[in-house]
């Protein structure tokens, strides 16, 4: 699929007399680094492991991988039929195929650059440890409802409500049994190790400098006593000095004693970093603007979060979280993929305090107030798997809870069969729920769910140093799966010329800040270099977009620009919106539209309502055309209709982190 790259704006048209020669494609691939267009060939997984490194770029490339992901040492993943590995989940980022707990092998399209296994900490390797009867602690009357429970013969639908009962009954039970001394802690504490020992090993065997990075981390898993998810990965730069076991829920329910214990670590050479994930399942917990204790947040705590948080996990499997339509009702492309319920519950989560968005327009009302920004955070994304394996495509999507929603029947995106729903009607009646006419499974909330998210950084090589380096300066962005690349620079001294120089990234560098930067204008208004390029396996781009947040009389506000339109088209100066470009999804065959949408948009762009004497952040969301939901490739395959209260088709996107612009 050919498309034509078109960058048509009220500031500036670029011709290629006026580019120096150069084609706007060429130009976009100056300014993107390593890849290319559509029409870009990807290498191999042969061609991968054989060549050499590639040379460090000063002007930096992009690099895609995923920073949440869950091997058979994670208590509920080991339950849910997970025997893969963190051995195996390397192999799988790299491109190998691997065995989904269901039976069949899974397989990216892509390879990953980047990777890094992020088991629960609490009770890490506990439970595969119950399951093996040759185990002391398999003696345990805890361990006996798990024993043999992924033998073979026992990987089937018929195993999903035992399955489902150990999930909530192993963690409260063995925290009771190593209070009363029913349970020997230190036993618990010595499988912990063990398994920690290991997943740093694989890391460090599958890290290839130049080539694949494999960061050593892990999930600390933690809640308020409402629910109210406050789950964050940390992750380490290296993995020369270690602690000897993670910090967990078991050390601490309050998120600030786990800086309190990364601030520790630092003082001892240790750095790490930690994302928080799933804001939207937080019932308004994660941003809230009070700390543990209810007391008003303070500059001290405010350093302590941005010194141990400075990123946030904006979408994954469990849904997105940049905003919600009650948050953002003029946005109109808000509701995109949210999952309404608290982490792991059937419970409503409120958004008020969930949102990234939200948090980050917050942030500058703190600053209004004369406090210090705990939410200035870059973007990254992941897939939240359970299964070692990113599942990041909606045409081959697996989803993450192994036996439990491996297959479309358990997901609930094709109708049960009358025997089948007869059983759950006997024994669970609650997790099936009627649409038009047709029963589906329900109750967890996997309809909802997504095939998402990856996370995409801007470093000079393939390494642990130069990525992490990247996290920390907030070089990032996310999308939903596909390997769109976003790029967004600010500056006060960009010239209208600027994007036919010849060297667009090199400029934007020594003239402007990149994402996660803040830009001081001294008054004058600022410019805006935004580029997007599609995945080349993917879907074309429609449009690229960049969303601002301020505060007006002491409320936060929002407002969302169109800068770039696709198929030659310009937005319209009073609404700030592209024209459809008639792009479609034909529900036969999920095929999408031949003739619409762009490989890459690239503009420079000024606010149009810029105020000097305002402080703002912007952040660009580039929307793809239309596609089909994963729900929908689920029916089309089974030969049925999509289920009638799911959206039928998404628009893919990625975000980059934000621009804080500062009337100073």
């Amino acid at each position: 699929m050919t498309h034509l790259l078109r960058t048509l704006t009220p500031l500036i048209v670029c011709t290629l007399a006026a580019c120096g020669g150069k084609s706007l494609s060429e130009q976009a691939n100056d300014f993107g680094g390593r890849g290319g267009g559509a029409n870009s060939q990807l290498p191999t997984v042969t061609e991968l492991l054989d060549r050499s490194p590639p040379p460090a770029n000063p002007e930096r490339s992009a690099w895609f991988g995923d920073l949440h992901v869950h091997t058979e040492y994670s208590f509920d993943a080991y339950n849910f039929g997970t025997t893969a590995t963190p051995y195996d989940a390397y192999r799988y980022a790299k491109g190998e195929a691997i065995m989904h707990p269901s039976g069949f092998e899974v397989q990216l399209r892509t390879p990953l650059d980047f990777y890094a296994v992020t088991d629960h900490a609490m009770f890490l390797g506990l439970v595969k440890e119950a399951a093996d009867t040759r185990t002391e602690f398999s003696r345990y009357d805890v361990a006996k409802p798990i024993h043999n429970i992924n033998d073979p013969d026992n990987l089937t639908s018929g195993s999903v409500i035992q399955r489902v009962g150990n999930f909530g009954n192993f963690i409260p039970d063995t925290l009771e049994g190593i209070r009363s001394g029913e349970i020997d802690g230190e036993m618990a504490t010595d499988v912990t190790r063990r398994a920690w020992l290991d997943i740093i090993d694989a890391a460090d065997q599958h890290n290839d400098p130049g080539r694949f990075t494999t960061f050593v981390g892990y999930e600390y898993t933690t809640a308020t006593d409402q629910r109210g998810n406050l789950h964050r990965n940390v992750i380490f730069r290296g993995s020369e000095k270690l602690p000897a076991v993670p910090f967990s829920r078991l050390n601490s329910q309050n998120p600030e004693g786990l800086w309190e214990w990364m601030d520790g670590l630092r003082e001892q050479g240790i750095e790490s970093l930690a994302i928080p994930h799933n804001s939207n399942g937080s019932n308004g917990q994660m941003f809230k603007l009070v700390d543990w204790a209810g007391d008003p947040i303070d500059d001290a705590y405010t350093a302590r979060r941005l010194r141990n948080e400075p990123l946030v996990e904006i979408t994954q499997i469990k849904g997105t979280s940049d905003t919600h339509p009650l948050l953002s009702p003029n946005d109109e492309w808000a509701d995109f993929e949210i999952y309404p319920l608290r982490v792991g519950t059937t419970l409503p989560s409120e958004p008020n305090g969930s949102y990234v968005r939200q948090a980050l327009q917050h942030g500058l009302a703190l600053e209004a107030r004369g406090l210090k920004n705990p939410f200035q955070f870059g973007l990254v994304a992941a897939s939240d798997t359970h299964v070692a394996a990113s599942s990041d495509d909606e045409s081959t999507y697996f989803s993450k809870a192994g036996i439990l929603d491996g297959e479309p029947v358990g997901r609930g995106s094709v109708p049960v069969s009358l025997f089948y729903g007869a059983v759950v009607r006997m024994v669970s009646p609650e997790n099936l729920v009627e649409v038009e006419g047709r029963h589906y499974m329900s109750g967890g909330g996997f309809e909802t769910w997504s095939a998402s998210g990856i996370a995409g950084v801007w470093a000079e090589e393939n390494t642990r140093e130069s990525i992490y380096d990247a996290f920390r300066r907030k070089e990032t962005f996310a999308t939903t799966g596909p390997r769109i690349k976003v790029r967004f620079f600010a500056g006060t001294d960009f010239s209208e010329n600027i994007i036919g120089s010849g060297k667009l990234a090199a400029l934007a560098y020594e003239q402007g800040v990149p994402m996660g930067g803040e830009l001081y204008t001294g008054g004058k208004a600022p410019s805006f270099l935004v580029w997007a390029s599609a995945d080349p396996r993917g879907t074309p781009l429609q449009r690229l977009q960049v969303i601002k947040g301020y505060v007006r009389d002491g409320q936060p506000a929002e407002r969302v620009f169109d800068v770039a339109c696709s198929d030659g088209q310009s937005p319209d100066p009073v609404s700030h919106r592209c024209a459809d470009n008639g792009a479609r999804v034909d529900l036969d065959n999920c095929s999408v539209s031949q003739n619409a949408g762009d490989a890459e948009l690239l503009t420079r762009w000024q606010d149009p309502e810029y105020s000097p004497d305002v402080d703002a952040f912007y952040y660009v969301r580039v929307l793809e055309n239309p596609s089909c939901r994963w729900s929908t490739w689920d029916a089309l395959r089974a030969g049925v209709e999509p289920r009638a209260d799911l959206p039928k088709t998404i628009q893919e996107r990625a975000w980059s982190s934000p621009i804080w612009v500062r009337k100073g």
